[in-house]
């Protein structure tokens, strides 16, 4: 945090501010928040997330909030759904989306939705009607195939009226994502040909080099952009590599995905394990 340390934030934390590490909007760099470990992790995003929704619903009268999968949810989701955390939150103004999904039913246990639908959902006041995940049960019911999902997807971003920013791109107020140990990001992954289609969700075929190897649909990589929160969390040494690597010299987005989240705007949110490999000079608070 630039600002110093929330009341409601756990303990044990070392923002950017505290810290050196670079944070300032200013410097070009996301904020970066390194905390002892996992559950940690997950309670300071969890925190955030609550205040960025909380603030949006003030701000403008509801919040969207774009989720994700894989391992990085599942305590972020608890933490929101136990009191006192989840009672700040004005769930009557909230849109829950997701980044991307996999090609298999909702309660089949690699959905991003499942984890979402009964860690939290079960838990908060948030009507049934702004719950937003792709309609891929419908689709397989029907006989349609993943690129159906995404058009449909797609219309139904412009009938909850969100809105564009110049590049006409869909402005959400949170988008929470993990990190591929490849770079990917939502469902982009590096050499994919998302970049290239206009359309803000898209079909994406099974990955050949990374597990889950099923069929996806994605949002189009550039509504990261346009996000008003990016939220970044990993944790463990298995991330430390690519985390590394995201850190280090700047490379190029469409081989490494995971730096459209290193941008002014956007928090990183990370254990130690995982953070241990960003550079030294990425640490550094930059010179005034």
């Amino acid at each position: 945090m630039t600002a110093g340390k929330s009341a409601d934030w756990p303990s044990g934390e070392r923002s950017s501010a505290a810290s050196g590490e670079r944070s300032s909007a200013a410097s070009g760099e996301p904020e970066i928040l390194v905390l002892p470990d996992a559950a940690a992790a997950a309670a300071a995003a969890a925190a955030r997330i609550a205040t960025a929704l909380a603030s949006a619903v003030a701000a403008r009268g509801v919040a969207h909030w774009a989720t994700t999968g894989g391992s990085t949810p599942g305590a972020i989701y608890r933490n929101l759904a136990a009191r006192p955390l989840r009672d700040t939150v004005p769930w009557e103004g909230v849109h829950i989306w997701w980044g991307d999904d996999r090609w298999v039913p909702p309660d089949d246990p690699l959905s991003n939705v499942l984890a979402c639908r009964d860690l939290l959902l079960r838990d908060v006041p948030l009507p049934a009607d702004q719950v937003h995940p792709f309609p891929i049960g419908e689709a397989m019911a029907r006989g349609l195939p993943p690129s159906w999902v995404a058009e449909r997807y797609a219309v139904e971003l412009r009938a909850a009226k969100v809105p564009l920013d110049a590049a006409g791109f869909p402005i959400l107020d949170i988008i929470l994502v993990g990190i591929g140990s490849d770079g990917h990001l939502f469902s982009v992954f590096p050499g994919s040909g998302t970049w290239d289609d206009p359309a803000w969700a898209q079909a994406v075929a099974a990955p050949t080099h990374i597990a889950p190897r099923v069929e996806r649909i994605t949002l189009h990589p550039r509504v990261m952009d346009a996000a008003r929160l990016p939220l970044a969390v990993a944790h463990g040494p298995s991330k430390a590599a690519i985390i590394g690597r995201i850190f280090g010299p700047r490379g190029d987005e469409r081989e490494l995905p995971a730096l459209l989240a290193r941008r002014p705007g956007a928090l990183w949110i990370l254990d130690e394990a995982a953070a241990v490999a960003i550079p030294p000079e990425a640490r550094a608070a930059p010179a005034r």
